[in-house]
């Protein structure tokens, strides 16, 4: 799953390299609705930050100090010192979300509307930034690799802290992945089975087939597919806090001898399979790791059969958020269809199908954010304090990645080029 897209560093859909404190002129100025109060230096301070923020209808302030802020405002942020302001301000993409997991910066009023209004504010700031700025962002922000080891590395860092951690807010199914809502009303677990379900009718699996599934988390996907459509899978993670759970709930559920799970990696597929399938895993592959895939899924379908891959990602290029890379989920990279095309094309793999759920994945949120809020004591026991702010930080963030248009859902539908052994129209999937 995937990443917090949106801050109060950041609007979206930035370039790469962007530094968003650079976005204004030198000498800011505040809209003629702008108010503020307080020490000169200090206004000027907060009028840079706001305005290189797109000028949203928010209010900034130094506890016990200046206050600045434009129309009515929806959301207060307080540093908690001038000295917390300025550091945030020489770096807003990384540092906000540290002092906000850290206490130092403290928000009034509801957090995701907060990212919202920065976000579509920060849209007006494109094509105003300091180069400079933007150079020095690109040296301070690097990015991790998704090498064999490397992908390792960035997976463990994210999946294995605990699967009782995930337990408490990921519903039933432990689904760490888009749902699909039939009806706006739906509870989260009928949407995961839901969305599992409509995955299986693009593949349109048959009983009997053979199904190789790249990134499986807990599992649930391929368990389903051998339950409910009587196909054997392969499921192939790299996380061994996910595998040894999976392993376990399939052996609990009498499914062990129709599902496998193997810890490795993706490029080390091998077999000949009816289907492929990757739900929520691209997101850490890597671009330059794109045509491999490609190559591991054409050697898998051997040019028949059916694939589908379900992927976060955006409009045009753009690299993760820095402060999400870095604290959440290092080596990750939501790609652009333009970058997805890597895939299929080197291999001549047919695109049949793209659907586009990000509503879908904003409600996801939703109903994870509020089983975490509702988790927030144990997850504090858990962990500490620090870690419930940045996870709530990281949940909010993503409602507003996917509610602006920040981030996109896709699910990708292909065959090999030479099969005609493909569907005739639609009509299937949504069939009752």
């Amino acid at each position: 799953m995937n990443a917090i897209e949106q801050s109060l560093a950041k609007g979206p859909e930035h370039p790469p390299g962007n530094a968003v404190t650079a976005a204004t002129p030198s000498r800011p100025e505040l809209p003629a609705q702008a108010f503020g109060e307080g020490k000169r230096a200090d206004r000027w301070a907060l009028s840079r930050l706001l305005a290189s923020l797109g000028s949203p209808p928010i209010e900034l302030a130094i506890r016990d100090g200046a206050r600045v802020g434009v129309g009515s405002p929806i959301a207060r942020v307080t540093f908690d010192s001038r000295a917390t302001m300025l550091w945030v301000l020489a770096d807003v993409p990384s540092r906000f979300g540290d002092a906000y997991s850290d206490g130092t910066v403290t928000v009034e009023g509801d957090l995701v509307s907060l990212i919202e209004a920065v976000d579509r504010a920060g849209r007006r700031t494109v094509g105003r930034r300091d180069p400079f700025a933007a150079r020095v962002s690109r040296v301070l922000h690097r990015r991790h690799l998704n090498t064999l080891s490397g992908s390792r590395d960035n997976i463990h860092h994210h999946y294995d802290i605990g699967n009782a951690f995930y337990e408490l807010w990921l519903g039933s199914t432990m689904a760490y992945t888009c749902a699909y809502y039939p009806t706006p009303d739906a509870t989260l677990d009928e949407a995961q089975l839901a969305k599992m379900d409509h995955v299986c009718r693009k593949l349109r699996l048959k009983p009997g087939e053979s199904v190789v599934e790249a990134g499986c988390g807990w599992g649930m996907l391929a368990m389903h597919m051998a339950r409910r459509y009587g196909v054997r899978v392969r499921a192939f993670n790299i996380s061994h806090e996910q595998i040894l759970w999976a392993r376990e709930r399939a052996k609990r559920e009498g499914l062990a001898g129709s599902v496998e799970f193997v810890e490795d990696d993706y490029r080390n597929i091998s077999g000949r399979y009816d289907a492929f399938v990757s739900v929520g895993m691209l997101e850490h592959v890597g671009v330059k790791n794109y045509t491999a895939l490609g190559g591991v899924v054409q050697r898998c379908l051997g040019g028949r059969g059916r694939g589908l891959i379900h992927s976060i990602g955006r409009n045009r290029p753009a690299p993760l958020h820095p402060w999400t890379e870095k604290r959440i989920f290092p080596g990750g990279h939501p790609p652009a269809p333009s970058e997805m095309a890597r895939i299929f094309e080197p291999w001549d793999l047919s695109i049949l199908d793209v659907e586009n759920l990000r509503l879908h994945y904003a409600q996801t949120l939703r109903h994870w954010l509020a089983l975490f809020e509702g988790a927030s004591e144990r997850v504090r026991a858990m962990f500490d304090e620090k870690f419930v702010r940045m996870w709530r930080l990281y949940l909010s963030g993503s409602i507003a990645a996917f509610t602006t248009g920040s981030m996109q859902l896709f699910q990708v539908v292909f065959a090999p080029g030479e099969s005609n052994d493909i569907p005739w129209t639609r009509a299937d999937l949504y069939a009752s």
